[in-house]
């Protein structure tokens, strides 16, 4: 017999996570990595966006989707010349599908040292919660059918 630990909310958010990747994959999406840890009370998202203005950065959730756009630009003066260009320069999009067990209303997003970090916490009725075990009453079933 297999014996497997099951937490629907970690499934789904795998199987979104899954798909947002693939998805930023077939869009260009590597101008914008991101790593997503899961904590008891919440999900963070963090993404690299070294070099990227502050300021053209934008986070918004839109039914049950959330977007992170931001803009990296670089100018160069008269008497300079690219001779080699790898660093990926312009507009810069993820879009994650967020579980139902997820609060959208109290998103919180901050950027630092080139990483932005979205914190999203976890509804109260998604938390792992301890159930109490009764005790049977003399002899009598505890629970019943």
């Amino acid at each position: 017999m297999l014996l497997t630990s099951i937490d629907p909310f970690v499934q789904e958010f795998e199987r979104q996570f899954d798909r947002a990747v693939r998805q930023a994959a077939g869009q260009g999406g590597a101008g914008m990595p991101m790593d997503g840890i899961r904590r008891a009370d919440d999900v963070v998202l963090r993404f690299d966006l070294p070099g990227v203005d502050p300021g053209s950065i934008e986070v918004t959730v839109d039914r049950g989707v959330l977007t992170v756009t931001a803009r990296r630009e670089e100018e160069f003066g008269e008497d300079e010349r690219v001779f080699v260009r790898e660093r990926t320069m312009g507009a810069f999009t993820r879009r994650v599908y967020l579980s139902e067990h997820l609060d959208a209303e109290a998103i919180e997003a901050a950027y630092d040292n080139g990483v932005l970090a979205v914190r999203i916490p976890v509804l109260e009725r998604a938390r792992p919660r301890k159930v109490a075990v009764q005790q049977s009453d003399g002899g009598r079933k505890a629970i019943r059918n």
